[in-house]
Order: structure tokens, then C-alpha cells, then sequence
């Protein structure tokens, strides 16, 4: 079976990754099967699609072997795209889910409605042995809601309602998330690479 790695340590992204890439039986690793431990690595480029490949040309020279990575986040309009790169920290170095969307929640108390556009951004690298480094990226477009609802996902999904939706993204089933996701459409854009992959 192909093999390649995913560099993170987020559970949520390991499980949306491995669902997405078994039609293409292809066996996906991530930072979390490793005995070794790997030291986190400094995400400092000011793009998503920078901090992509920061992570996926670091880990696959580490290990030569392909290597996925990916930056995503979150781009709310009316703050001006924030918290964009800094999806993650938003409210702190902790990287804690709950306080990063009740900080957005608190920055766009007051914001009506048809101003809450928003869309999450995924930015794929896939970085080779010996090869020059791509990054493809997908987007979900959609609205910031008043309030969390759904127990499902990660992140800003209880907060994040898809365009052409009434629930949010948290309240999707996984299998509708993954049609629909900014990570989906990012690897729909590699999938002739996922098919050919050696």
C-alpha cells in the first residue's frame, strides 16, 4: 500500500485526512505514530500556503518519505481577515478551541448578519525526496453564526455555517463535512498526485 506521512499532531485533521485519502488506498501516517519524539516546528511564513510547506519539506527530509502538510484557518471579513494564519492562537499560545471562537464570537458582537461572510482556507504542500515542493489550496465559504451549535469537528466549526446551510459545520455528519470542506476541495486539487503517488 502507498504511504505517506501528514504533519500534525491534530487528531481532528488526522482523522478528516485519513477518511479523505482511503478511496486512493493510500496508508497516512501522521506525527502522532512516531516513537521519536519531533519538536514542533516553527510556523513563521505569512501565508498559509508558507507555513504549509515550512512543515512538509522539515518533516520530509527528516524522514524521506512524501510528506502532506497543511496551514489552514480561519478568513472573517469583517476583521479585515482575521484570524487568518493566526487561526490556531487566536486567543493565545495554548491553542485552545473553546477561547479562539469566543474571541471571534466577542469581535464581531454587534456585526449583522449579512457582514458575518466568512471562509475557512486550507493550503496543501506535499514535499518529495529530491523533488520540487507544490501547494494546491481549498476554501469553504460560509457565515460566522450567533452562537456554537453541533458537538461535531474541530476548531471554529460549532460557529461556522457553509454557504447553502442552515446548520453549522458542527453539526454536519463527518461524511458531510468531508464533501464539503476547504480540506476536501485542497485535495481534490492533488488527486491525479494522490492516484500517481510511488
Amino acid at each position: 500500500m502507498k504511504q505517506l506521512v501528514i504533519a500534525t499532531k491534530n487528531a481532528g485533521k488526522v482523522t478528516e485526512f485519513r477518511e479523505m485519502f482511503s478511496k486512493y488506498q493510500i496508508s497516512v501516517k501522521s506525527l502522532l505514530d512516531f516513537d521519536q519524539r519531533i519538536d514542533d516546528i516553527a510556523e513563521n511564513g505569512v501565508t498559509f500556503e508558507e507555513n504549509a510547506t515550512i512543515k512538509a519539506e522539515a518533516i520530509a527530509a527528516k524522514f524521506e518519505i512524501p510528506v502532506v502538510a497543511d496551514d489552514s484557518g480561519l478568513e472573517i471579513d469583517a476583521l479585515d481577515g482575521a484570524p487568518g494564519i493566526y487561526s490556531a492562537r487566536y486567543a493565545g499560545e495554548d491553542k485552545n478551541d473553546q477561547k479562539n471562537l469566543e474571541k471571534a464570537l466577542r469581535e464581531l458582537d454587534g456585526v449583522p448578519d449579512e457582514q458575518r461572510t466568512a471562509r475557512f482556507v486550507c493550503a496543501v504542500a506535499v514535499a518529495r525526496p529530491g523533488r520540487n515542493t507544490f501547494t494546491v489550496r481549498g476554501t469553504c465559504e460560509g457565515t460566522i453564526a450567533r452562537q456554537p451549535k453541533g458537538e461535531g469537528g474541530f476548531g471554529y466549526d460549532p460557529i461556522f455555517v457553509p454557504l447553502h446551510s442552515d446548520r453549522t459545520m458542527a453539526e454536519h455528519t463527518s461524511e458531510e463535512k468531508n464533501s464539503i470542506s476547504h480540506r476536501k476541495h485542497a485535495i481534490l486539487e492533488i488527486e491525479k498526485w494522490l492516484q500517481d503517488l510511488t
